[in-house]
């Protein structure tokens, strides 16, 4: 009703002064020619009033899709050096209930104090509020480090090492993997991140987003009870270096690390001193089945050309590795590939 209101008194207004210069018209031409200019005049406005609502209606939208990014609508996003604590409540003696790495994204819910509620991933809870960009500089700062990532819809996706069906099959990937996406021409193939080296995915079988990495839930990043003290203290000392980087060659748990320099680093703090290659760690200490795997395990993967990757696994179902340079050190689903095989390097 209002916005009927805001039209007619709009027309009337302008109307009236269309009808003053059609008067001096109609003095000078005469009365029919007058109306006749008045109607036009009229019509024309129609038209000009039809068109200011629709792109009124057109601004309104596209200011209201604006203010969401990466699906949040009061964006925060981590800035630290390695991973931002989130806590049950507002407190720093609070119990741990996730942790985001730097560039994570979030939803703010709201502020307590120096502490802002958040929720990220399955992760809800409190974070310090000083370590959380907020306002038009977490907007900025999402459009620099967002990420298009292609989530696998079909029940396997089988990636590829070229832009065919005919192509060498790089790994089976199951349903609801994201794959961070390096290169998109608008063809029937995507070309996608596999731990540092280049695969395609049929567009078919995925589906694009811009996205910001999410937080860890501990349950994620915990061996779980049952396990020798070495194997809990393994998968926590692993698990707290993720969110930092990927460096080819790298064996710093801090400045970055590739995958086999990282479980090098990493075991090496308990006495199992391992060669910086993952093929050759493939074939140090005793091999178990997946099925049988405990924590502080190492997992391998591979291709047809050999084992190329190699992570530990953390219990759960669950893996931490130095993925690839667009992802850096994370935690990943075990079965995220098809391993190849599993050693046991710890003692029980």
């Amino acid at each position: 009703m209002r916005l009927g209101l805001v039209k007619t008194v709009g027309f009337l207004t302008v109307c009236g002064i269309v009808a003053g210069a059609s008067g001096v018209s109609a003095k000078a031409e005469g009365l029919n020619s007058g109306v006749s200019v008045a109607m036009s005049s009229y019509m024309n406005l129609s038209e000009v009033a039809a068109k200011a609502v629709t792109e009124a209606a057109t601004t309104a939208a596209g200011q209201t899709e604006d203010t969401t990014i990466c699906g949040y609508t009061n964006l925060g996003i981590a800035q630290v050096e390695s991973n931002l604590n989130v806590r049950t409540a507002a407190d720093e003696n609070s119990e741990l209930v996730g942790k985001m790495q730097n560039d994570a994204g979030c939803e703010i819910l709201g502020q307590e104090g120096d502490w802002y509620q958040i929720q990220s991933g399955k992760v809800t809870g409190y974070v310090k509020a000083e370590y959380l960009l907020t306002g038009d500089a977490a907007r900025a700062h999402a459009q620099e480090v967002m990420k298009t990532i292609a989530t696998v819809t079909a029940e396997g996706l089988h990636l590829r090492a070229d832009m065919s069906t005919e192509s060498e099959v790089l790994a089976l990937m199951p349903t609801g993997e994201e794959l961070v996406v390096l290169e998109d021409n608008g063809s029937e193939w995507i070309k996608v991140d596999l731990d540092g080296e280049q695969g395609y995915a049929h567009r078919d079988y995925v589906e694009l987003s811009t996205q910001l990495p999410k937080a860890q839930t501990m349950t994620e990043i915990k061996a779980g009870e049952g396990y020798s003290d070495v194997r809990v203290a393994c998968v926590s000392y692993a698990t707290q270096f993720v969110g930092n980087p990927y460096v080819w060659g790298g064996t710093s748990l801090t400045n970055g690390a590739d995958c086999s320099g990282f479980t090098m680093s990493v075991m090496a703090k308990y006495g199992v001193y391992l060669p910086h290659s993952s093929r050759a760690q493939a074939n140090c200490g005793t091999r178990v089945s997946a099925s049988e795997a405990q924590p502080g395990d190492l997992f391998f993967y591979g291709s047809g050309k050999g084992i190329n990757h190699v992570a530990i696994y953390i219990g759960n179902g669950q893996i931490v590795h130095a993925s690839s340079p667009s992802t850096g050190i994370k935690i990943s689903n075990a079965f995220y590939r098809s391993p190849v095989c599993v050693t046991r390097v710890l003692g029980n």
